[in-house]
């Protein structure tokens, strides 16, 4: 009769062996999520996180099977700090780790030189970072899942002269990749709607200081002012116009500013008084956006900010493309998104051979009681 140490040891030999054979079966797909997780953005970047944190979370529960075996998938997550030194540095770390797919920058100016060491690395990109630019290069594993500066731009300026009946604008950027390509593009389509342009005024994505910038527009008595940039400046910039009397002057800006910070931050400064246009259309009209908000709230304890739909959205495609491939190889998933479109409850993904959205909807949007409320879709 064996003794109960020998059948204690041979279950132990069982047990090492079925998981060493459930092991055998399971493949890790590492995804990772490069964005500003300190600095003034770090409430953005955590927001990216979290949407593609909750999309892993459901893929594993799915079970996808590629080659064979069962997915696991997992998350890594790099602080970039929306540096372009960073970026490349976490562009390297997550080649050296093995990840196959990024979503992000969050930060057009480090999603530039990021996607060159992500191509030649054979990584699939995905970012949020609306400067043209980003897909020039057309690298076949970069993809742009929002509406570029040139939509995003051009729909603000076009709402500005036609519903706001706007005569004359000043335009503000802050140097960076982003808010100087946005403020190009709404400066381009506002002259072409029959706006004047009052002139163009620069800062920093540090200052917090506008008055004298404010000071010369209220000169000139504009009837609004485009701010390229994002919310931590775009907030204290609608506080001191209130402050200089500039109540009757609207704000405009792009998706950065379409961001809850703005109310956060401005307090009784943010209300009907800023317009901001946003890629993709009002989430809450889409088939699975209130769906998504109550899984993000619940997950989270928050509710999503401006872009946690869209790389939501994103890593669940990548999550059908790898099951529809039956690989987890990044070509062989980039073509599956360049030649198949996915339902997300932000809208239709779809892509041309640049990696730009074939079909994406801006939404423009203001604020009343702190919360923002849509007003027209193009």
């Amino acid at each position: 009769m064996p003794s109960k140490f020998t059948i204690a040891f041979a279950a132990g030999l069982l047990a090492l062996g079925a998981q060493a054979q459930g092991q055998a079966q399971e493949q890790v797909v590492r995804i990772g999520v490069s964005g500003p997780l300190s600095g003034a953005n770090a409430f953005a970047g955590k927001d990216n996180e979290n949407g593609v944190r909750l999309a892993v979370e459901e893929l594993n529960a799915q079970k996808i099977k590629a080659g064979g075996k069962t997915l696991r998938f997992e998350l890594l997550s790099e602080d970039d700090q929306g540096d372009p030194k960073a970026g490349v540095n976490v562009a390297q770390k997550f080649a050296d780790a093995g990840v196959k797919f990024v979503l992000g920058p969050y930060n057009s100016g480090v999603a530039i030189p990021a996607s060159r060491v992500y191509n030649d690395a054979g990584i699939l990109m995905s970012t949020v970072g609306t400067s043209p630019k980003i897909t020039q290069a057309r690298y076949p594993n970069v993809f742009r899942i929002v509406a570029s500066d040139t939509q995003v731009g051009a729909s603000m300026a076009a709402y500005a002269a036609k519903e706001l009946k706007l005569k004359k604008v000043g335009v503000i950027d802050d140097r960076t990749a982003f808010g100087q390509g946005i403020a190009d593009e709404f400066a381009r389509q506002a002259r072409s709607s029959g706006l004047a342009v009052a002139g163009r005024q620069f800062t920093t994505d540090k200052a917090s200081d506008f008055s004298a910038i404010l000071t010369a527009f209220r000169a000139q008595k504009v009837d609004a002012i485009f701010y390229g940039g994002y919310a931590p400046q775009g907030a204290p910039m609608a506080r001191q116009m209130k402050q200089l009397g500039m109540a009757n002057v609207r704000l405009l800006g792009g998706d950065t500013l379409c961001s809850p910070e703005m109310a956060k931050l401005g307090g009784d400064a943010v209300g009907d008084n800023i317009l901001c246009a946003q890629a993709g259309a009002m989430l809450d009209k889409q088939p699975g956006g209130a769906a998504f908000k109550a899984r993000y709230k619940q997950r989270f304890q928050r509710d999503p900010d401006v872009y946690a739909p869209a790389f939501y959205d994103q890593a669940m495609f990548i999550g059908r493309a790898i099951k529809d491939a039956g690989a987890v190889d990044a070509a062989a998933v980039s073509k599956a998104l360049h030649t198949t479109s996915y339902q997300g409850v932000a809208g239709t993904y779809g892509y041309d051979d640049g990696g730009n959205l074939k079909k994406t909807a801006v939404t423009v949007y203001t604020f009343k009681g702190g919360q923002l409320a849509p007003l027209a879709s193009y």
